[in-house]
């Protein structure tokens, strides 16, 4: 497969909670501070655009990320701004679409939103929904967020909310829509559903070799096609870590990489990642650590195997501190991206 003439290179954070020089966890507050000034410098190193995720645990500071988004669309000029994802099950269409038209209001044309189910589920008891209800809810609510889209009268009905009678939500963008990617970690169903609504696909790649996704995007375009839509982009989100050799990238990611993945692991039987899974994942799999160039290499790599128009890498991946991801930041914005462009142009 010929790669993509162009392509948009973002980075992602879920905003997890770093470590001090002492190896204490950081306060919420201060994370969420520090997560703007990584945001800040993207935007300054040419970053094409920034996703912040959506927790609501213990492990991760950001459980707001449109507002967030606002203190950085207050000061940057260009990256766009987004999220990595926002749990569209647990929240009101509504009320994240007027956010969203409010955040592109700060930052014109820079707002856009990557829409999931969500792979942890604690939002759900705390805004006293039934994990019974999982894929109603999104599905319900991905049906108005698009009948949304186009900011005239909507009128629609449900059963997970109430119904709409010729409503308009506001402010209304210039755009008249905000941008949505629909974020998927390897269900078919959801493939086809981000065709049928007619929305690029975000695939969250974070295990196996790259490769195996392209499966899902040859369904997502036989679907638009059989849908009768032009073709969108499809985007891929994977972890990794910049360093400025292959193997200080390794030493200083992998004791964050095991405790963030032995406590999910822990909730959902998993057992301890050993340094072997580890390396095996950075040589072969979706895990994009290294120099500047090994990992240009890897996602141009991946690019132009999965005819992608978006790569999102996941910068924050457990407790590393905030200066390490500063770094890395610079780096990817200054060396890594002209990097993969180049590698795409010559191929």
């Amino acid at each position: 497969m010929t790669a993509p003439t162009t392509v948009q290179l973002g980075l992602d954070t879920f905003g997890d909670v770093t470590v001090d020089a002492d190896g204490s966890p950081v306060p919420h507050a201060q994370v969420i501070r520090d997560v703007v000034e990584q945001a800040v410098l993207a935007d300054r190193v040419g970053v094409d655009a920034i996703g912040i995720g959506e927790h609501h645990r213990d492990d991760y500071a950001v459980s707001a990320p449109d507002v967030v988004l606002a203190a950085v669309a207050a000061r940057t000029e260009r990256i766009l701004l987004g999220t990595a994802v926002t749990v569209l099950s647990s929240d009101d269409p509504v009320r994240v679409y007027e956010r969203f038209a409010t955040l592109d209001a700060i930052a014109p044309g820079r707002a856009e939103v990557t829409l999931g189910r969500g792979s942890f589920t604690e939002s759900f008891p705390l805004f006293g929904l039934d994990l019974a209800d999982y894929e109603q809810l999104f599905s319900e609510k991905l049906d108005l967020w698009a009948a949304l889209q186009g900011e005239g009268e909507v009128s629609w009905q449900g059963s997970v909310r109430g119904p709409l009678d010729r409503a308009r939500v506001f402010p209304t963008t210039a755009a008249g829509r905000i941008p949505t990617w629909i974020g998927v970690g390897g269900s078919p169903e959801s493939v086809v559903r981000a065709a049928h609504y007619r929305f690029p696909l975000m695939l969250a790649v974070i295990g196996g070799e790259p490769a195996r996704f392209a499966p899902f995007v040859d369904l997502y375009h036989r679907a638009l096609k059989e849908f009768g839509s032009e073709p969108l982009p499809v985007g891929v989100h994977s972890p990794g870590f910049v360093a400025d050799t292959d193997e200080e990238a390794r030493e200083l990611l992998f004791p964050h990489f095991k405790a963030n993945r032995d406590r999910i692991g822990a909730e959902r039987g998993w057992g301890p990642a050993t340094r072997e899974q580890f390396d095996a994942e950075v040589e072969v799999g979706s895990l994009y650590v290294g120099s500047p160039e090994t990992v240009a290499r890897k996602i141009a790599d991946t690019v132009a195997k999965l005819d992608v128009q978006r790569f999102d890498l996941k910068y924050s991946n457990g407790p590393m501190p905030h200066g390490q991801l500063m770094h890395a930041i610079e780096l990817y914005g200054t060396e890594v991206a002209p990097r993969v462009c180049e590698l795409l142009a010559a191929r």
